[in-house]
């Protein structure tokens, strides 16, 4: 019963925050001028992906480094095979060139150096500052980068609260709600998880993973609604660079991320779907319900090949 009571609680806090977050965050990006894809890529990105990063330090510290390694694995996943497609099947994502030219490939790359610092076997001390460097590097570019975008190149968005503090204290309410309701929902969704001897790491992919995207689903899904495609591609997109470059790189400054248990067919998967967005994006710079249904499929087949090393470890 609690179990029940923490994974629907922590779904409706989630739902609340989100649309707490994309309310704030949509007035100040008209407020200072700068783009909705901007503050997607960085305000609403990061915001939700604050639930992963507070999984992924507590699970590191506790010495779970199944969780918190599948939790970013999996999450970055999810945000494309599940989050993006649910968004792009209810309504077509307009993607602007900026992201097609420089954001997307530097998720490419950023999952590219991810694996190759992963090869050795864990994520060490100065791995982690290496990924926190350039994810300084990125905001910082990109908040000059912005500064050169002409008003043409957003699109216009919902205006938020009229005073520029309730707009700051949506997003700060808005992140605190997500936090909360995702850990809830993950706290809930891994004892539920347990009960049936679900693994460390298939629990990480999985049940964490997913648990931990919600904010990015029902940001995304209630921006798509309100016509708001940047801030829903740059959420996705946003959040899986800050997942690799700031969750793993705090994460492994505070304890070092082992890699055991891992596959190469679950980083090949993240790669993947990182690399499959870039021509489905450049073609027509829109992300339609076509897409949306390839990366549904490509997803729900990841998560049956994931059942199924559950079932086999179960037998074993």
């Amino acid at each position: 019963m609690l179990i029940a009571l923490s994974i629907i609680g922590g779904f409706i806090i989630l739902t609340l925050g989100a649309e707490a977050l994309v309310r704030g965050a949509s007035s100040i990006a008209l407020r200072l001028g700068i783009t909705p894809l901007i503050i997607g890529l960085t305000i609403v990105a990061f915001g939700t992906s604050a639930p992963e990063l507070a999984v992924s330090v507590k699970s590191a510290l506790a010495g779970n480094s199944g969780i918190a390694l599948g939790n970013v694995i999996g999450s970055n996943i999810a945000n494309i095979g599940l989050i993006l497609a649910i968004t792009a099947l209810i309504r077509p994502i307009q993607v602007q060139s900026q992201m097609v030219r420089r954001d997307i490939p530097l998720m490419i790359l950023a999952s590219m150096l991810f694996w190759g610092l992963l090869l050795d076997g864990e994520l060490s001390l100065i791995d982690g500052v290496i990924l926190l460097s350039l994810l300084v590097g990125y905001l910082v570019f990109s908040y000059f980068s912005s500064k050169n975008t002409t008003d043409a190149d957003g699109e216009i968005i919902e205006e938020g609260p009229k005073n520029p503090l309730l707009s700051v204290a949506f997003i700060v309410v808005g992140i605190g709600m997500l936090v909360g309701g995702g850990i809830l929902f993950v706290n809930g969704a891994v004892d539920l998880a347990k009960v049936f001897g679900v693994s460390e790491v298939i629990i990480g992919l999985t049940i964490v993973a997913i648990g931990t995207s919600m904010p990015e689903l029902v940001t995304s899904v209630l921006a798509a609604l309100k016509g708001e495609s940047d801030i829903a591609i740059g959420n996705v997109v946003g959040s899986n660079l800050f997942n690799i470059l700031g969750i793993l790189g705090v994460t492994a400054i505070v304890h070092p991320v082992s890699a055991l248990g891992f596959q190469s067919f679950d980083f090949i998967v993240m790669l993947a779907l990182a690399v499959v967005i870039l021509p489905f994006a450049w073609s027509g710079l829109r992300i339609g319900r076509r897409e949306g249904v390839t990366l549904l499929v490509a997803y729900l087949g990841y998560m049956v090949y994931l059942v199924n090393q559950a079932s086999t470890q179960a037998v074993v």
